[in-house]
């Protein structure tokens, strides 16, 4: 948790408890002089409630039935007159101040916040996506498709950026190079990180800080010049993505196949089928290991088709592997199906580390989209 965040908040709530609490004492304060100043204009003929709904009707400007008369008193005229004017000013700022927590949100955004926090620090093998941009709002909005637990980090004083799926999101805002903004993104518990920043430069000091932070953390990074991938991947990203090499193959893929394109473009968009080519590795504990693949059925559970099988290296993958094939620990499967299925699939086979990580929803974040 940031520190340095905690004690801002902090000192948020000590203000703001300090404004409420100068506000309500003066607010006694005047109620204590009327009671008491209208108990001695009385000559304690009348009792302390007449004098605090003396008080009151004065200070409201009701001016309705006085109970203790002034007609022939001009001390208690004078006196009524310092408490109207002073006393009204005191009750404008409690009632302002008391205002403008409920209506510009002040107490509401700093426990907000604090919930936010708290939201965060459950999570596990969470995304943490840092940058403020399109392609972060992209990145953003395929983790929340396919419910992958998903923390943005945006710069201080930027906002989230565009995006199109329904829904509040998690976010810290600070440096995304920061070390102490990225643990308070959950760094130490995620299972990997996305850096979308607009400049190659902002990208790579994440890079390094992530793998600082967290070496076996699994870094993506996008980069705008591709003659800076090389420096990206000395900075220990597991991942280079180009933007403009992605987008040249899809140009070309246009052209030459666009039955292809099209068929991946209505696969990506389908809201209610929501397919995607996803993997799921055998990890330590599954119950898959040692067992042939034919015993998993996976073609036959709804929604799902195993396409291939990655070896743990990765040097190698079997396109429709055999059925006989016995499945070992940190292999891959490649399939296709919904978020639902292949989530179930996960967990099914997934092994310890998919059993113990907590998957949390995003909670409401009041007027951010």
């Amino acid at each position: 948790m940031d520190r340095m965040q905690r004690t801002k908040e902090e000192e948020q709530l000590a203000e703001i408890r300090r404004r409420l609490l100068t506000a309500a004492a003066a607010t006694l304060v005047v109620f204590a002089v009327g009671v008491t100043g209208y108990t001695i204009i009385s000559k304690g003929q009348h009792r302390v409630l007449d004098a605090l709904y003396m008080t009151v009707i004065t200070l409201t400007t009701v001016g309705y039935g006085e109970i203790i008369p002034l007609d022939n008193n001009p001390a208690g005229r004078i006196f009524t007159m310092i408490l109207l004017v002073f006393g009204m000013g005191i009750l404008v700022y409690f009632a302002s101040t008391v205002t403008a927590f409920f209506v510009e949100g002040q107490l509401g955004q700093v426990f907000w916040r604090k919930r936010m926090r708290q939201a965060i620090a459950e999570l596990k093998e969470h995304i943490i996506v840092c940058g403020d941009r399109t392609v972060a709002g992209h990145v953003l909005d395929e983790m929340r498709r396919v419910r992958r637990p998903v923390v943005a980090v945006i710069p201080q004083g930027s906002t989230l950026p565009p995006l199109q799926t329904e829904g509040e999101m998690l976010f810290v805002e600070g440096d995304p190079a920061d070390e102490d903004v990225l643990r308070e993104a959950g760094i130490m518990r995620a299972a990997g990180l996305v850096a979308a920043m607009e400049s190659d430069r902002e990208n790579v000091l994440i890079v390094l800080t992530a793998k600082q932070t967290n070496p076996i953390l699994r870094v993506v990074s996008m980069v705008i010049e591709a003659r800076n991938e090389a420096k990206m991947r000395r900075a220990g990203a597991d991942a280079v993505v180009s933007v403009s090499r992605i987008g040249g193959l899809r140009v070309a893929s246009e052209m030459i196949r666009p039955a292809v394109a099209t068929f991946l473009d209505q696969m990506l968009r389908d809201r209610d089928r929501n397919l995607r080519i996803e993997e799921i590795q055998i990890g330590r504990g599954s119950p898959a290991i040692g067992q042939p693949i034919a015993s998993l059925k996976i073609n036959d559970m709804p929604g799902l088709l195993l396409l291939a099988l990655v070896d743990p290296d990765g040097s190698n993958y079997q396109f429709k592997p055999e059925p006989h094939l016995t499945l070992k620990e940190k292999q891959t499967l490649i399939v296709m199906g919904g978020p639902a299925a292949v989530g179930d699939l996960r967990r099914r086979y997934g092994g310890d580390i998919y059993a113990e990580a907590k998957v949390t929803l995003e909670r409401p974040v009041p007027g951010r989209a």
